[in-house]
This record gives structure tokens, C-alpha cells and sequence, in this order.
């Protein structure tokens, strides 16, 4: 497997962050390891492992895991109020019935919280992020892409699954701050 790296798609910049090759080898990857026995939207994480470190210009910072159950706290009808998330991601930027713009650049939304810990399709494994033209938001390409609270460096899920045709409306976000989904991160990194 490879994973290739671009960061500047609109101007041809495919070769960060190495001079000579806009790839690496991967060496190790893993499904969360009940993800093929629920539906999809359960468990729905994996990782890899690449052949070499990655380093980051000067002055950027590598993402943080969440806090175990750092995400409850915004279930709270006060706390949705205003709470938004940056959403990364090389989706589709538009869809439509008519047509699809199949253009992908790396996009950031900010997309605010729709849902949290509610029994039944989102549960207390996901997130009901807003998808619109005021907030953005994330579409077809963007799935296992990360989604950092609010501002910060710290990956609270990873984009999942949409419930709109035309990428509107809401986006689903697999919760990462769950004890089970940080074990098994936090075994596939120990040596």
C-alpha cells in the first residue's frame, strides 16, 4: 500500500514533504478490529503505519488523541449552541442530481454540532456535524479525514458517512474519544 502525499493540489505542489517522491510506503494497517462485524458506522477507524517518519515544516505540530470522553461534555443543549469543528479534508467541493464537480483540493469547513449522544442512528459512537454553505462541511472523498474541536489540534473523530445524495444537511463524524477506539490506537502505535 501507498500513501501519497500532496499538500497544494491547485498548484501542482505533489512533492511535500519529501524533495523526490510525493509517496510512502505503508508497512502496517489495521481496521478497528470489530469494525467487519456491525454496520458500517460502528467502529468505523483504522490506522496505519508508515515506512518513514513524516516531518512537518517548522513551526506546524502534529495532531493530538483526544481525552477519553472529552466529547460528552458537549451534549448539553447549552453547548451545542456554539460548538464548531474544523473539518479536513480532498472531497467533492459540490454535488448535485445534475451534475458532479469532481475537482479535489484539500478543503477546511467549519462545520458546527448537530448531534451528540442521542439513542438510536448516532448513539454515543458518532456525531451529527452541520454540512451548508454558512459552516461548510465535508462530502464524498473526505470519509477518515479528521475533524479537530473547534480550533485546536485535537482530532475528536474522523469524517464517516453522509445522509444527503447532494452532501447537504448533515455529516456523520466516527467518535475517536471512546475508550475502546483510543485502545486500539494506542495498541497499534506500541511497539
Amino acid at each position: 500500500m501507498r500513501i501519497f502525499t500532496e499538500s497544494d493540489l491547485e498548484n501542482g505542489n505533489n512533492y511535500y514533504p519529501y524533495s523526490g517522491s510525493n509517496s510512502v510506503e505503508a508497512v502496517r494497517w489495521a481496521a478497528h478490529p470489530d469494525y467487519p462485524n456491525e454496520p458500517f458506522v460502528f467502529n468505523d477507524v483504522g490506522i496505519i503505519e508508515l515506512a518513514e517518519e513524516v516531518f512537518l515544516p517548522e513551526g506546524k505540530e502534529y495532531a493530538a488523541l483526544p481525552i477519553v470522553n472529552i466529547l460528552d461534555s458537549l451534549a448539553t443543549r447549552r453547548g451545542r449552541q456554539d460548538v464548531s469543528f474544523t473539518a479536513v479534508g480532498y472531497g467533492l467541493q459540490r454535488i448535485n442530481p445534475i451534475f458532479v464537480e469532481s475537482k479535489r483540493v484539500r478543503m477546511v469547513a467549519n462545520p458546527r454540532l448537530i448531534q451528540i449522544n442521542v439513542p438510536g442512528f448516532v448513539g454515543d459512537f458518532s456525531l451529527l456535524l452541520s454540512n451548508n454553505h454558512a459552516t461548510g462541511g465535508t462530502c464524498f472523498g473526505d470519509s477518515g479525514g479528521p475533524n479537530f474541536i473547534g480550533d485546536s489540534l485535537v482530532v475528536g473523530g474522523v469524517t464517516s458517512f453522509g445522509l444527503n445524495g447532494n452532501c447537504a444537511g448533515t455529516g456523520g463524524v466516527f467518535r475517536i474519544d471512546r475508550r475502546n477506539v483510543l485502545d486500539f490506537i494506542n495498541a497499534f502505535m506500541s511497539p
